[in-house]
């Protein structure tokens, strides 16, 4: 399988669905990511994209597309509609996985909202969440308790995410363990990413 994930800035894929790519990675599924900004309003762009490489490599990612669009300005336009649809054109993607379209950041409310446009042909687009999503009820559960070790590891990669202080007093490795066991108890197993899906076919 061909999976892209997409995300508005460096470490919201890893946080969001990193431990479902983890399990592609393992199956040998092709993985490419997207990411639309360098995230320089949370850190030093260099080192932030520095820091989404080593993640790349750690999860055998083909191929990284950049953005190269300004942190906290994306816009619902034509132009951002188009530059990921030529992406999703190159991978083919059987699965694609995008922010969650009722969050409190503007960028990924923007992505996800032209990604909707962007994959009106594509049969399998799940919104996964960030610590930002709002009213975010999955219907599609993915079992991690056997890579959740891995995805800390990943995310340990986005180490200037890790160092900043967040008003909740709960870092993001702590917040990742709180959201798997949450799913989890939905989805009646120990640890889980849940999804809402924007479109799913299943294949018989």
């Amino acid at each position: 399988m061909n999976i892209l994930a997409i995300g508005a800035h460096p470490d919201d894929i890893e946080y969001g669905c990193g431990g479902t790519l983890l399990k592609h990675a393992a199956k040998g599924d092709a993985i490419y990511l997207l990411v639309l900004t360098d995230g320089q309003e949370a850190g030093d762009p260099k080192m932030r994209r520095k820091e989404q490489e080593a993640a790349a490599q750690f999860l055998k990612v083909k191929k990284i597309f950049w953005g190269e669009y300004g942190d906290t300005k994306l816009s619902v336009t034509k132009d951002l509609i188009t530059f990921i649809e030529k992406v999703i054109k190159k991978v083919k993607p059987d699965e694609i996985y995008v922010n969650y379209d009722d969050d409190t950041h503007q960028d990924h409310r923007i992505v996800a909202q032209c990604v909707i446009s962007a994959t009106r042909y594509v049969k399998k687009v799940l919104f996964y969440e960030d610590y930002t999503s709002c009213n975010f009820e999955p219907d599609i559960f993915v079992d991690i308790k056997d890579v959740l070790e891995e995805k800390i590891n990943l995310l340990k990669l986005h180490e200037s995410q890790i160092l900043r202080e967040y008003p909740t007093e709960l870092d993001m490795l702590e917040s990742v363990r709180a959201i798997a066991n949450f799913r989890g108890f939905q989805g009646k197993i120990k640890y889980a990413e849940g999804f809402k899906s924007l479109r799913y076919l299943k294949e018989i």
